[in-house]
C-alpha cells in the first residue's frame, strides 16, 4: 500500500501539472497580499481563488489521472491485492498531493499575512475542500469507463456547486420571500461543501453584516465552537461520503 502510494505521488511529481499549480497558487496568493492595502482585502481575494480555481483543478485533475491510470489499476487488480487498498492508496496520493500543493502555494503566504486563527481556518477549508472535490472526482471516475464522460461529469459536478447552487438558493429565496426561511438556510447550506467554506471564512473575517438577515443567522449558529465543529464536519463528511461510494463500485466494478 505504502508502495503504491510512492508510486503515485511519484509519478504526480514527474507529470509537473501539480507543480505548476502550486506556482500559480503562489503567484496569485503573493500577489493579492503585496497589491492590497490590507491583509483582509488579500483574504477576499484569495477566496475566491479557493472556492473557484482549487474545487476546479483538483477535480479536473484527479479525474483525468485516474482514467489515465487505468491499466495501471488494471494490473495491481490482477494482483494479490485487495480492491479497497488499490482504491485508498491512489486516493491518499492524490488529496494528499493537492492539499500539499494547495499549502505551499497559498497557505504559506497565508501565515505570513493574516493572523494565525484566520490563516489556520483558511489553509484548513482549502485543504477540505482539494479533498472534496478529489472524492467527486473519485465518484465520477467510478461510475463509468468513458474518460468523455467521466470528465464531463466532474466538470459538471463542479459547474453545480461553485454557481448553479447560488443561482437556485437565491431563486428560492425570492420566490419563499414572504415566508421566514431563513433557519432553513442553514440545512441547505450543508448541501454545497463550497458555500460551507464561504460562510466560514466570512464569518470569521467578520463581515456577516454584509449578509442580511440570513447572515446573522448564520454568525448565531457557525459563528459558535459547536457550528464550527459541525461545519467542518460536514466538509469531512463531503469527503468521505463521495469516496466510500466509489469505493463500493470499485470493489464491485468489472475491470
Amino acid at each position: 500500500m505504502i508502495r503504491i502510494i510512492k508510486f503515485v505521488i511519484l509519478d504526480i511529481i514527474k507529470n509537473k501539472i501539480v507543480l505548476a499549480y502550486t506556482l500559480l497558487l503562489a503567484i496569485f496568493a503573493w500577489s493579492a497580499f503585496s497589491l492590497e492595502d490590507t491583509s483582509a482585502k488579500g483574504v477576499l481575494s484569495l477566496l475566491n481563488i479557493i472556492l473557484l480555481i482549487v474545487p476546479l483543478v483538483s477535480v479536473l485533475f484527479t479525474t483525468i489521472y485516474i482514467y489515465n491510470s487505468a491499466e495501471f489499476v488494471e494490473l495491481l487488480t490482477s494482483q494479490p491485492i485487495k480492491r479497497n487498498k488499490i482504491w485508498i492508496s491512489l486516493f491518499i496520493g492524490l488529496s494528499g498531493s493537492m492539499a500539499i500543493a494547495f499549502f505551499l502555494g497559498a497557505g504559506v503566504p497565508l501565515f505570513i499575512y493574516t493572523e494565525p486563527s484566520l490563516s489556520l481556518i483558511m489553509v484548513s477549508i482549502g485543504m477540505l475542500i482539494s479533498l472534496v472535490f478529489v472524492s467527486l472526482a473519485f465518484l465520477s471516475a467510478s461510475i463509468t469507463r468513458d474518460k468523455a464522460k467521466g470528465i464531463g461529469m466532474s466538470i459538471m459536478l463542479w459547474l453545480y456547486f461553485a454557481l448553479l447552487f447560488d443561482a437556485l438558493v437565491l431563486f428560492l429565496l425570492f420566490q419563499l420571500s414572504d415566508y421566514p426561511i431563513e433557519k432553513m438556510m442553514i440545512g441547505i447550506t450543508a448541501t454545497s461543501p463550497i458555500d460551507l467554506a464561504r460562510i466560514l471564512i466570512l464569518l470569521h473575517l467578520d463581515v456577516s453584516a454584509m449578509m442580511g438577515y440570513t447572515g446573522a443567522i448564520f454568525k448565531k449558529f457557525f459563528g459558535s465552537a459547536e457550528g464550527m465543529v459541525i461545519a467542518f464536519f460536514l466538509l469531512t463528511l463531503w469527503v468521505a461520503i463521495p469516496y466510500y461510494i466509489s469505493l463500493r463500485i470499485f470493489k464491485r466494478k468489472d475491470l
